[in-house]
């Protein structure tokens, strides 16, 4: 189970915990949360096993500039993702909808536009994504309205150099051969 699989589950498992109108499947998902956490299944898992950092991510879409870009740090090893949690009108916001899209790449590689959001300032002001994740490049636009909507979420970077996996005493001891005991004679 990679560290993006177990942070899904611990954000379902906390969310769970805290709203009574799952209370049947609890159970359920915090026992999945505590056997991802189980130390076999850490150990088993550290082959592909990758850290995740996570930095604050905004922006603001308006009519003078109604898109934006993430590519992440170019600089940096590692890939990148941009985890989009909220979209919301902010003051001065005209009284029509706006519509907000993603384009980002599918699949097979190939560049979708999907819209994400239509909000309104009377009935619809802001919008939870719950942890919406796409990887870079991610383009955000401001479909229809003149804004200013407010995107938010964060930057995700999967270090691999931090995440490879160190030998452990135990590890090193299941390498060192075994001699057989010898036979006593009779």
């Amino acid at each position: 189970m990679t560290s993006l699989m177990r942070r899904h589950l611990q954000r379902i498992a906390f969310s769970v915990a805290r709203q009574k109108r799952f209370s049947c499947l609890r159970p359920a998902i915090l026992l999945a949360y505590k056997m991802s956490l189980d130390k076999k299944s850490l150990e088993s898992s550290s082959l592909g096993h990758t850290e995740l950092e996570s930095y604050p991510f905004s922006c603001v879409l308006t009519s003078r500039l109604p898109y934006y870009t993430f590519h992440g740090d170019q600089e940096e090893d590692g890939d990148h993702f941009l985890e989009l949690q909220t979209i919301c009108l902010g003051d001065g916001a005209q009284e029509e909808s706006h519509e907000v899209a993603v384009m980002a790449l599918n699949h097979l590689g190939k560049k979708v536009s999907v819209p994400v959001a239509t909000l309104h300032p009377s009935c619809l002001p802001m919008v939870s994504l719950g942890g919406f994740e796409l990887k870079a490049p991610v383009t955000l636009l401001l479909r229809s309205g003149s804004g200013p909507v407010t995107v938010s979420g964060l930057h995700l970077v999967e270090d691999e150099q931090k995440s490879e996996p160190e030998k452990s005493e135990e590890q090193e001891e299941t390498m060192i051969p075994v001699k057989r005991a010898k036979k006593p004679k009779v």
